[in-house]
């Protein structure tokens, strides 16, 4: 799952990374959580052009008939996403991307609970798959998003079975533009990602408190052993042309 991000990057470099103006000012942040006011990248619906937008984070279907249901769709599976009565339609019609620099994941260590911080090892921003969607009528009309999941790379597995969709720079207009994509090339998007470019590091029990937004959140736990990446991965490479290797 994924129910924590950090989004430290500028204006100026998440607009060049995601093609886009990002004309909204807003801080550098450290701790975000569901419910809250998240950054999206999304086309809509028959028309071009990308579009940067605030979203409450925690997906209320457009059927649903209270908003409450939010609360529990701050992610969705990839695999069933398709199919699933809250998402289906989302899936189809209204992909976006969610900006970060990284997200957090709590694992077992020798039975504390222990935050650690995952992010590219060019420590670039990236885009989660997620989904939008607006729920209401008139004045009571919310925007709200989900991030999608996937089953978890080798190097995240002793720490949690799940982690987010990165979609790559490569594919980042097949998976906006809905109205122009086979659902069969969406699939090529939802696959693990690869353990050689992801860097996974210990940090403090600051971050636990969803109250803590800075950069306390990601200060390194020295004592904790961080997790190796698998040998059988290639080295990373500044210059390969995707995020993550498949």
């Amino acid at each position: 799952m994924c129910g924590r991000f950090a989004l430290t990057s500028n204006a100026a470099i998440i607009s060049r990374n995601f093609s886009t103006d990002i004309s909204h000012s807003f801080k550098a942040r450290f701790n975000i959580a569901p419910s809250q006011k998240v950054l999206v990248i999304r086309v809509r619906p028959h028309r071009t052009e990308r579009e940067a937008v605030f979203l409450k984070w925690g997906l209320i279907p457009s059927w649903a008939r209270e908003p409450t249901i939010g609360a529990r769709l701050v992610n969705a599976r990839a695999e069933t996403a398709a199919i699933k009565p809250s998402f289906k339609t989302s899936f189809r019609q209204q992909r976006c991307l969610i900006p970060a620099d990284g997200f957090y994941e709590w694992g077992n260590n020798a039975g504390i609970k222990q935050a650690y911080y995952i992010q590219l090892r060019s420590r670039e921003p990236f885009g989660f798959g997620g989904l939008w969607e607006t729920w209401g009528q008139g004045r009571e009309r919310i925007e709200t998003c989900t991030i999608l999941t996937c089953h978890a790379n080798s190097l995240m597995q002793p720490i949690h079975q799940r982690m987010p969709v990165v979609i790559q720079p490569n594919r980042f207009d097949s998976w906006l533009h809905s109205d122009q994509t086979r659902m069969t090339e969406i699939s090529k998007d939802l696959h693990t990602l690869s353990a050689a470019n992801t860097v996974i590091r210990p940090v403090s029990e600051y971050v636990n408190d969803v109250r803590h937004d800075d950069t306390r959140c990601q200060t390194p736990c020295e004592h904790i052993k961080q997790p190796n990446p698998p040998r059988d991965n290639p080295p990373f490479a500044a210059s390969q042309k995707f995020l993550f290797n498949r």
